[in-house]
């Protein structure tokens, strides 16, 4: 697990170089390397997770010359294909996954991804003849590639936007539309950011750059592992974090007190119990009595699972900083109030001597875990659902935001086009069925944007690698594969979970792992000062987008009468608000430590 970065047909400093590892250096802590030559430069912030003592990136061979890669990630199967390469003549050195990069690029082109099972996001440099940049991410989109193509066709990457940005001719020119984005769906969608020509690679796409051509973007045909004959979903998902557990550094789990993170917990408590090992789990919550609180269903899991169980308790008083932590982090905002817990989550695993932890995200997506989605799924035959759907999806509703925005913004939403109208008419066109439809937007749009997206920036913000066993391909392949009825509901989770999970955790409520965000905008929590302040009538004004008065009003309703709906529409504009300070620079230096 790495930040890498670089440039191509582009010409670099080597300060610039610097300034540009020194602000994701957080998740790359253990060891700086960067090449750089005529046009080109490539460089990775490592995290020693996979043979620590080996694997200095760029990664280059003796049997390979003139192919430079680097990996931000981790490949599951590079025992088998280093055993492939073997026989193809080539050698390695050390252990590392990502050492076998330039040999599979050699054998196969462009096309190497195809053979990867893992997470990651690669860039290769093939020097040989003709200079070449190619540029991949998993087909699930678990670590991102930002890019940047300038009018002259150079290309500029890094793991994350505040790098990026250290590069010499990135724009910080923040798009328009995106305080629609934020509100409409909490966080851009696609693959466009907030910043005007800062890109992110979609889920599973290989990108290819030739001097003085257009950079060529593709996605991949799905790797999905066909399910395995016999092996059902609790099966699968243990033999999926069986692998996942094996490191080489030690390894934890994040328990949240739900049915996904409970699976992933008993599994590997089960597995590291066959290796004379005990799992150390950790749940997070904050100091003080909050509705919701799910410490009690965490300790219950980790107790029949007999684990170490770590519980973090974050005070109040601390959140204004998690705030300005998190928004700088992203590089982009995110409305879901989750970022805080997250970030604060893995500042503890990492304190506590951890740098590996398995996680239960993509199960919700995989498995119908949604309310929006059943909903959508009861709605009879001939009837629109998408808008609903869609609604559903907002931090402020359509007809929240359209009392809210200017007149002159919603002119100018309503000549663009929201994002929400775009995911609205992509679902209405669909020619699939409508489960299919809803659980492809969900895995192939939504989950790569809105959830792993933030989940790599935050947990590598405390240089930890997240594993998700939900999120292989054999996970994958056989959650498609199932009946229409076993991909509602979780429901053949809930099954799997029988006998390993205690009763409490299968029959409670679902709930999200996020912030008691309504009660904390209430008179007395300092968060509210802090939104009262980004959202006051100067700075709105200042900026033309949305009406001061009824923002107010909207304040004075959710202090006077606290609503789940209202203070997250509150919290959506004062994220946008701060990011849109962050990435100016104007109060918090985007390159500060941890």
């Amino acid at each position: 697990m790495c930040r890498i970065f670089g440039t191509f047909a582009a010409g670099v400093t080597d300060p610039e170089l610097a300034a540009v590892s020194g602000r994701q250096r957080h998740g790359g802590p253990d060891e700086q390397g960067v090449l750089s030559g005529r046009g080109w430069s490539l460089g990775c912030d490592r995290l020693a997770i996979t043979d620590p003592c080996g694997g200095s990136q760029p990664y280059r061979l003796r049997t390979a010359p003139g192919v430079l890669a680097v990996l931000n990630g981790e490949i599951y199967n590079h025992r088998e294909l280093r055993r492939r390469m073997v026989a193809r003549g080539h050698r390695f050195s050390d252990q590392c996954d990502g050492s076998l990069l330039p040999a599979l690029y050699t054998e196969y082109g462009p096309d190497f991804a195809q053979h990867l099972d893992g997470m990651f996001a690669i860039a290769v440099l093939d020097l040989r003849s003709r200079p070449r940049l190619v540029l991949a991410v998993d087909d699930m989109g678990m670590k991102p590639i930002h890019y940047h193509v300038a009018k002259d066709g150079s290309v500029r990457f890094a793991s994350e936007i505040p790098a990026l940005l250290a590069f010499d001719g990135v724009p910080t020119d923040v798009r328009e539309e995106a305080l629609d984005s934020v509100l409409a769906t909490k966080t851009p969608l696609g693959t466009e950011t907030a910043l005007r020509g800062v890109h992110v690679l979609p889920a599973g796409a290989t990108a290819v750059a030739d001097p003085g051509a257009v950079l060529r973007v593709r996605r991949r045909a799905r790797r999905d592992s066909p399910p395995q004959d016999g092996l059902g979903v609790l099966d699968t998902l243990r033999h999926e974090t069986e692998r996942l557990v094996a490191a080489d550094v030690p390894v934890c789990a994040v328990t949240s007190g739900g049915l996904d993170s409970g699976l992933v917990t008993a599994l590997a408590a089960e597995e590291l119990r066959f290796e004379d090992s005990r799992l150390h789990t950790f749940h997070l919550g904050y100091k003080g009595r909050w509705p919701d609180a799910e410490h009690t269903y965490a300790q219950a899991i980790a107790n029949r699972a007999r684990t170490a169980h770590h519980q973090i308790d974050v005070p109040p008083s601390e959140l204004v900083s998690l705030l300005t932590r998190t928004v700088r982090h992203l590089g982009q905002p995110n409305a879901d109030p989750i970022a805080l817990s997250t970030y604060a989550l893995f500042r503890g695993v990492r304190q506590a001597g951890f740098t590996v932890a398995l996680t239960g995200d993509g199960a919700d997506e995989l498995f119908g875990g949604y309310e929006r989605v059943r909903n959508a799924l009861a709605a009879p035959e001939g009837e629109d659902w998408t808008g609903a759907y869609v609604d559903s999806l907002a931090a402020a509703p359509r007809l929240l935001r359209e009392r809210l925005y200017t007149p002159a913004y919603r002119a100018f939403i309503d000549d663009r086009g929201s994002d929400s109208d775009r995911i609205a008419a992509r679902l209405r066109d669909s020619r699939t069925d409508r489960l299919s439809t809803l659980s492809d937007f969900e895995t192939r749009c939504r989950l790569p944007a809105y959830h792993l997206r933030r989940l790599d920036h935050l947990s590598m913000a405390w240089a930890v690698e997240t594993r998700m066993p939900f999120c292989q391909p054999a996970t994958v392949a056989l959650a498609r594969a199932l009946p229409a009825r076993d991909r509602q509901g979780k429901r053949a989770l809930y099954e799997a979970g029988r006998g390993l999970l205690p009763s409490t955790v299968l029959k409670r409520p679902k709930q999200p792992f996020t912030l008691p965000l309504a009660a904390m905008l209430t008179p007395g929590n300092p968060l509210l000062d802090t939104v009262r302040e980004l959202l006051s009538p100067a700075r709105l004004a200042r900026e033309g987008r949305l009406r001061p008065d009824r923002v107010q009003a909207l304040l004075a309703r959710q202090v006077a009468r606290p609503s789940t709906s209202d203070a997250l529409a509150l919290w959506a504009i004062a994220v946008h608000e701060l990011w849109t300070e962050v990435v100016q620079g104007l109060r918090i230096p985007i390159g500060a430590a941890a």
